[in-house]
């Protein structure tokens, strides 16, 4: 296989992994988070989903490798349609086609960088400060906007932003690290990296509270693929096949996919925020001790 299809084939079974996480994590709602098991299944899914989108990322571009990320909404529906026979509607298949239709056309159509595909460190650096500074003011947005539908677009546009930088840094870092290992690596790089995947984790759960899923989970999904395409066309030398009737394809087709997008957000299932998957169930419950023994166990926490 070329290294386009080894990104896509490691792009799907991250959205995979994301997608039975997300599984798992309705469970653990419905059972008051209160298994173990499941709530050390969540974590090790969601680990294993941004380990292959990070190694997916070594083989192919930005852009595609963001726009895949969306299959998560598809893969959701099979799944729920197991769980809840009948409960699927004809609008929700609807729309999962429309974003496989879209998203395949997106990747038919995409062309290999003639480069590395990756960031100088002066574009590095200017795109970190840069990203840094869009997604404060975001958030600054947010917090004065009355609105709670307002405030949870905002959040959620800052968060797509987040991790579609933080994306298109991790391709430099990878490719700076196949070059040099570990002594290529650039610290205020791997710094950047961090802080603005922690902002997107952290900006998206504040975006679901008060306003719903739908809205801002259509809105990280829109936002994170076109920011990181964007970029990816600017300075990472990404495009697409035939020139201006390639580029038109793909616009038309980023349209059919997003289309999609929203209308799958609208019907996916609230997932629980990360906070609440974090909390550890209760000892005495999982244990089945005695109430002195819950409350001890609580003073020991």
């Amino acid at each position: 296989m070329n290294a386009l299809q080894w990104a896509v084939l490691l792009s799907v079974l991250s959205t995979v992994s994301y997608a039975v996480a997300a599984v798992v994590q309705e469970r653990l709602a419905v059972r008051g988070h209160r298994s173990v098991p499941h709530w050390v299944a969540a974590l090790g899914l969601t680990g294993l989903g941004a380990l292959l989108h990070v190694v997916a990322l070594g083989y192919g571009s930005v852009g595609i490798v963001q726009a895949l990320g969306a299959l998560t909404l598809v893969l959701a529906l099979p799944i729920a349609a197991v769980r809840n026979p009948g409960r699927v509607t004809w609008r929700a298949w609807r729309d999962a086609g429309l974003t496989t239709a879209g998203l395949a056309a997106l990747t038919l159509l995409a062309k290999v960088p003639a480069g590395t595909g990756a960031l100088t460190s002066a574009h590095a650096e200017l795109l970190s400060a840069v990203t840094i500074m869009v997604v404060a003011a975001l958030a600054v947005a947010a917090w004065r906007t009355p609105s709670r539908v307002g405030r949870s677009l905002l959040l959620a546009g800052a968060a797509g932003t987040s991790f579609a930088i933080a994306s298109v840094l991790t391709k430099t870092a990878l490719v700076d690290f196949s070059y040099g290992g570990v002594r290529g690596l650039v610290l205020p790089l791997l710094g950047s990296i961090v802080l603005l995947a922690l902002a997107g984790l952290l900006l998206g759960q504040f975006s679901y509270r008060g306003a719903g899923l739908a809205a801002p989970l259509a809105m990280v999904s829109v936002t994170n693929p076109v920011v990181a395409g964007i970029v990816g066309i600017l300075l990472l030398g990404e495009g697409f096949r035939y020139g201006s009737l390639g580029a038109l394809l793909a616009l038309l087709a980023a349209l059919v996919a997003a289309r999609g997008v929203i209308g799958l957000a609208m019907r996916t299932p609230v997932v629980p925020p990360l906070d609440e998957i974090l909390t550890l169930p209760d000892p005495g419950e999982l244990l089945g001790t005695d109430a002195a023994a819950v409350s001890a166990a609580k003073r020991m926490r």
